[in-house]
């Protein structure tokens, strides 16, 4: 019997991987795609360094950049180009910037919250009233809930809709506040004004750089943890079908044949770790499946440079589902990061989520790139033809934490040691984030290296 069986060779199964290579235990990791990485990829194309997924991480989740350290490519760490930093909502058709020191809700210069030309003059009101908010608790709610009782149904519209569609793809009616935005609930609870508490906390977290990414792209950290992980842990091309209980540890049905191992760690999305626990834990996999995931669609698209006459001074904008649009974001990959796109051309990356995400998943790529350039010159205003074009589809990758999510959560974590040696990675449980689902693949590794 092997000691560890890693279902889902994804960022979160591979740093599983290093991370017990590190302490000497070998494993056996199972993945049915043809490759590793999960939703991080990069290719390039036509010298455009093209991610099919994210593009970089949040620079104040510093325990990945000790990862990437120890890896050993720390040298190839490059931050975003945060003097250009500038992100826009489309508001009536037309591209109206954030406030530069705006922090996810708040600005930390409050009298930006005033002198914004997203917001109309109730908004602002409201918002100048917010700073006198006395302290308070309440239970969980929704985001929409959360912002439009701080600062009304507007600023749900046009900051807190746009700016999380991108991330988790959901309405934020049903995403819940303490889950996707604690510091904020946070502030609510020790200030009672979201404004005063990003004010009183502005020099906590440095400013720049933002995003923190690689040179070669984020698919080279799939490619150094593919070479990191080769000596300690083997990869086996193959779908796990089933999973259940044996003495001192799990069976895995296999396509073809059959496997076990002291200690399964599923590094794949809660609704397939539900499918494949189902007999063992029915319960447990009840819960898992409650965990809601929307699809994505990336759509890259380049341009000559030569005639392209919109400005990209920024890293992109915003389509608030107000506007009406099938877009939910765009990011100009030309000013976010140096050296991924030649000087001739101009790189976009579009982002279908929702609605639109399950409408380009069975249309063509041509169809999807025909729509998406007719939207991004809707927006844009620019003219011209594209050069080339490449649309990723991700089916149920962006995890949904709705309402209730962190109670569900506990009963999880609650159950799963009444089952010796399974273990729960992946972005569906407490972080959605490269370095969240790299931390939490760190502690599991940790806990079983504990007698």
């Amino acid at each position: 019997m092997n000691k560890v069986a890693i279902v889902g060779g994804g960022i979160s199964g591979l740093s599983a991987a290093y991370f017990l290579g590190r302490k000497s235990i070998p494993c056996r990791l199972f993945e049915h795609r043809s490759r590793l990485g999960g939703t991080i990829l990069t290719e390039n194309l036509h010298g455009c360094l093209v991610e099919a997924g994210p593009d970089s991480w949040l620079a104040e989740k510093s325990w990945m950049l000790a990862f990437v350290a120890e890896l050993g490519i720390a040298d190839q760490v490059i931050g975003s180009n945060d003097s250009r930093r500038r992100t826009y909502v489309v508001r009536k058709g037309r591209n109206v910037p954030l406030p530069d020191s705006l922090r996810l809700l708040a600005p930390t210069k409050p009298w930006q919250a005033l002198t914004t030309r997203l917001y109309g003059p109730a908004t602002k009101l409201r918002m100048a009233l917010e700073w006198f908010r006395r302290p308070s608790s309440q239970s969980d709610r929704s985001v929409a809930d959360f912002v439009r009782e701080h600062f009304g149904q507007e600023a749900v519209e046009y900051l807190a809709q746009p700016i999380l569609a991108g991330v988790y793809g959901s309405p934020p009616e049903t995403l819940s506040a303490r889950r996707v935005m604690p510091r904020f609930v946070g502030y609510e609870r020790r200030y009672g004004s979201i404004l005063r508490g990003v004010y009183k906390n502005r020099n906590r977290n440095p400013r720049k750089p933002l995003f923190l990414s690689l040179r070669g792209g984020m698919g080279s950290l799939i490619e150094t943890l593919d070479r990191r992980v080769a000596d300690t842990c083997e990869i086996v091309r193959g779908r796990v079908r089933d999973l259940s209980r044996v003495a001192n540890g799990w069976h895995l049905g296999l396509e073809g044949g059959s496997a076990s191992a002291e200690h399964v760690i599923l590094a794949i999305p809660a609704h397939e770790a539900a499918r494949l626990i189902n007999s063992a834990a029915p319960r447990l996999a009840g819960l898992l499946a409650q965990i809601g995931y929307t699809s994505s669609v990336v759509a890259a698209l380049a341009y000559p440079r030569s005639g392209f006459d919109h400005a990209l001074n920024g890293f992109g904008f915003l389509v608030p589902r107000a506007e009406n649009g099938s877009l939910a974001a765009c990011t100009w990959v030309n000013t976010k990061f140096d050296s991924r796109v030649p000087s001739d051309r101009v790189l976009l990356r579009a982002f279908l989520a929702g609605e639109a995400a399950e409408r380009a998943a069975t249309a063509s790529d041509e169809t999807v790139l025909s729509d998406t350039n007719a939207e991004l010159r809707k927006w844009m205003g620019f003219g011209g033809t594209p050069t080339f074009g490449r649309v990723h589809r991700w089916d149920r990758a962006m995890p949904r934490y709705e309402v209730g999510h962190g109670q569900r959560l506990r009963e999880i974590e609650a159950r799963v040691p009444t089952l010796p040696g399974l273990h729960l990675a992946g972005n569906g449980y407490d972080g959605l984030g490269i370095p969240d689902c790299v931390r939490r693949s760190e502690r599991i590794a940790a806990a079983i290296a504990t007698p």
